[in-house]
């Protein structure tokens, strides 16, 4: 999979170069590429933002920076566009799944007030958001999707089925985990887990991941 980053900031990616990201670019099952917006300004100065129409506090991305830059990542618009925007679709599993079957995903990071609407009505397939809140730029969030997109993907995880009972999945949180030592602190680790038999194991691995759902996060069970 292909994934390129529009960015005015591309330095603060260093976190693609650890864990299990720097592992799947490495295995060539993830190709993470960086277009600097600022490369594409044709303003003698790189700019790369300018006053809103209609007045207003803040500045915002200018078009022309942007558009070339889209157009030098994905000639002809056959990649998947996606703005990361705080009024985007809330960034979930279901969606990560989705976008981690693509061949050719570019992620376009804004800063600013935000970005001129007529790239993002012409030019911008999805716009994403990670959560309720706002940051100073895309590039955080960028790095959010990069993450749960690449664990997904063919290869990445050491052991294919991790993915399969993580939390989210089925609108389901995931069932509590333990290791060594067997007892800290005056806590055991519960006896079933020891206890060898698989089956009572799965079912109450099932019956806590219900029970965390339901106390931590009921709407996953409504949904």
């Amino acid at each position: 999979m292909k994934i390129s980053v529009l960015t005015l900031f591309p330095e603060m990616f260093d976190s693609l170069k650890h864990s299990i990201l720097k592992r799947a670019i490495e295995n060539k099952a993830l190709q993470i590429e960086f277009y600097n917006i600022r490369d594409y300004s044709k303003d003698p100065h790189k700019k790369c933002d300018d006053y809103s129409f209609g007045g207003g506090e803040g500045m915002v991305m200018m078009p022309q920076p942007v558009y070339d830059a889209l157009e030098a990542a994905d000639p002809g618009h056959k990649a998947r566009r996606v703005y990361l925007s705080p009024k985007g679709h809330r960034l979930n599993q279901s969606l990560a799944k989705d976008l981690s079957r693509l061949s050719h995903l570019v992620l376009l990071c804004g800063h600013y007030e935000g970005l001129d609407q007529r790239i993002i009505d012409h030019y911008i397939d999805q716009e994403i958001s990670i959560g309720d809140y706002v940051l100073t730029g895309g590039e955080l969030a960028a790095q959010v999707v990069i993450d749960c997109i690449a664990r997904l993907l063919p290869g990445v995880l050491g052991n294919e089925e991790s993915a399969m009972f993580e939390s989210f999945e089925n609108n389901m949180l995931e069932y509590p985990h333990y290791t060594r030592p067997r007892e800290f602190m005056g806590h055991s680790v519960p006896e079933v887990l020891l206890s060898g038999n698989h089956q009572k194991i799965k079912k109450w691995r099932e019956a806590q991941s219900r029970l965390l759902t339901k106390k931590l996060r009921p709407d996953l069970l409504k949904e």
